[in-house]
Order: C-alpha cells, then sequence, then structure tokens
C-alpha cells in the first residue's frame, strides 16, 4: 500500500473504531466533555444521537477507555438487539456475574442488585453503555428502564449511555415510553464536520499515523473532501484513503483536486462538486475542439476560471 510512499507507521484512514485517532475536534470533545460530567454528577439516563457514519462508536469507545482510568465498573452492549432476558443475562455477565446464564428472572434480578450494591460499596460506579440504541426492541427498552428503578435511597445503582441514529429519538418519542424519555437529564446531537475541521481532520489523522511531511492534502483537494462527503466522518476516511492511494499510484508526493476526484467517482452514494464537474467537462471539450478551446484549457489549468 502506500504507507512507506508517505512515510507512515499505519494506515491513517480506516474504518475501524481505532481510538488512537480520536480527535480534539469540537463536536466531539464537546460530547465526550458533556458524558463526563453527566455520569460524574449521578445522572441515570444519557443519550448521544448521531448520523450514519458521524463517529458515534469511535466516542463510545473513547469513553470506555477514558472511564477505565475511573474507580468505575463498565457494562458494554454493542448489539442490543435482544430480548429482555437476554439483555439482564448480558448486563450481569459484563458486571461480573460469572453464572448469569444459569440464573433464571427473579434470582437474576437480585444477583444484579447484590452485585450492583457490592461495586458501591468499593466506592466505584456502574455505567451501561449501548452502542446502535435504536436497534432495542421497545420491550427491551422497557426492561431496561425498569432495570434501572434499582438503587440506594441517596443515589441510582448504575448510569445508562444510549448511542444511536436519529430514529432513537422517534422511539424514545412513542407514548409508551415516555417514562424512560423523561428519566433522559442530558442529550447530545453529533454534528457533521464544518470544512476548517475537515481539513484540519485530515492534516491530524495523516501526523498520528507518522506523516512527518508538509500539508499532505492540498486546500482545494480538502474543500473538495469535505463537500464531497457533506462533513461525514466515515466518508471523508474514505475518500482519503482512495485519495491516497490515487496519489500513490500516480507517484505524487501531495494529495490534489484530481486524486480527490477520482477517489469520488469510485465510491458509491457520493456525488463530484458541482464546479469540479464543469471543469472536468470543460477540460475533456478543450481537449478534443483544438486550439481554440486550447486556450481555455490552459486557462483552467492556470486558475483564470
Amino acid at each position: 500500500m502506500y504507507i512507506d510512499h508517505f512515510g507512515m507507521r499505519e494506515l491513517p484512514f480506516t474504518l475501524t473504531p481505532n481510538t488512537h485517532f480520536f480527535l480534539q475536534l469540537p463536536t466531539h470533545q464537546e460530547a465526550l466533555n458533556l458524558l463526563l460530567v453527566a455520569l460524574g454528577s449521578g445522572d441515570g439516563f444519557i443519550k448521544v444521537v448521531g448520523e450514519v457514519g458521524t463517529g458515534k462508536t469511535m466516542l463510545c469507545r473513547t469513553l470506555l477507555n477514558t472511564l477505565e482510568e475511573e474507580p468505575c465498573v463498565t457494562a458494554y452492549i454493542p448489539n442490543p438487539y435482544l430480548s429482555p432476558e437476554a439483555l439482564r443475562h448480558n448486563f450481569a455477565l459484563e458486571i461480573g456475574i460469572d453464572n448469569a446464564l444459569e440464573l433464571k428472572d427473579f434470582e437474576l434480578a437480585n444477583q444484579i442488585n447484590l452485585r450492583l450494591l457490592e461495586i458501591a460499596k468499593e466506592g466505584k460506579y456502574t455505567v451501561l453503555i449501548v452502542d446502535e440504541a435504536q436497534a432495542m426492541p421497545e420491550e427491551t427498552i422497557e426492561a431496561l428502564r425498569l432495570l434501572t428503578n434499582l438503587e440506594t435511597e441517596s443515589e441510582k445503582l448504575f448510569q445508562v449511555v444510549l448511542f444511536g441514529q436519529p430514529e432513537l429519538d422517534q422511539i424514545l418519542g412513542r407514548v409508551s415510553l415516555r417514562q424512560l424519555l423523561q428519566r433522559i437529564t442530558f442529550s447530545y446531537h453529533l454534528q457533521t464536520l464544518s470544512m476548517e475541521a475537515v481539513s484540519s481532520y485530515l492534516e491530524q489523522r495523516a501526523r498520528r499515523a507518522g506523516y512527518e511531511g508538509l500539508s499532505l492534502f492540498s486546500q482545494p483537494a480538502a474543500q473538495f473532501i469535505a463537500k464531497a462527503s457533506r462533513g461525514v466522518p466515515r466518508l471523508v476516511n474514505i475518500l482519503a484513503h482512495k485519495s491516497l492511494m490515487s496519489a500513490y499510484g500516480l507517484g505524487d508526493s501531495v494529495i490534489k483536486k484530481q486524486h480527490v476526484i477520482r477517489a469520488i467517482e469510485d465510491t458509491e452514494g457520493v456525488d463530484v462538486p458541482a464546479m469540479a464537474g464543469v471543469i472536468k467537462f470543460l477540460l475533456g471539450s478543450a481537449i478534443l475542439a483544438g486550439s481554440a478551446c486550447g486556450l481555455l484549457y490552459l486557462a483552467v489549468m492556470r486558475g483564470l476560471i
């Protein structure tokens, strides 16, 4: 691949949620700060919503890593499409009840309560983190709400963080789930990245991967990626990765607009920004039309139009 060509140690734009690449971009850092403050104050339910590809799972993994440094026991459920019973069993296993699968409902609930009390007596707090929460069946959401009724006279025995797509808001807006909605004390909506944030994102990830040169992405290239991706981090990663491959194939050391156009054309669901399409048409016409249009071609290449 292009790692050696650009002097990197690893691929900078993979789609796996590698927390080494978690950047202090405004929307994600603000969300992480909110989560830590809310958990520190003992709030019961916290919700983070974002469109597909906006970095929810990356934020979720970063939160888990951060909580490892706290007096905290975390339970993580990445796929919550579970029955109420399966949810309780998964939660019990995550907090250290090793024989959870052998226990029936009443006994299981009792053991969960005893384990949570034990954790609290150790001076720790418990956090259940649910990713892709929009996939959770309604009866399982209600079971989760009932589970959070476990509490002492002064505090909840565990807190819940829900990460989900916007459909989660629609689900929680149902009349049948209004009791849980009222328990959500903090919410955050992950935004897409601005054009300036995309440019910073590209350079920072490249440098964390080991790149040590000047700007790897030219300003026009970064702007094209920002426009085509609409600021969605997952699409930014895909286009940046393919742009690097294109530049490597041509032996170029800086990512330029033409590399990004090739990447966009190779990616389903992503369109070349309007002006790029006009320029491509003009360039193609100039090559075919001869000397008169050749002047137009030169003007385009020199940045005059």
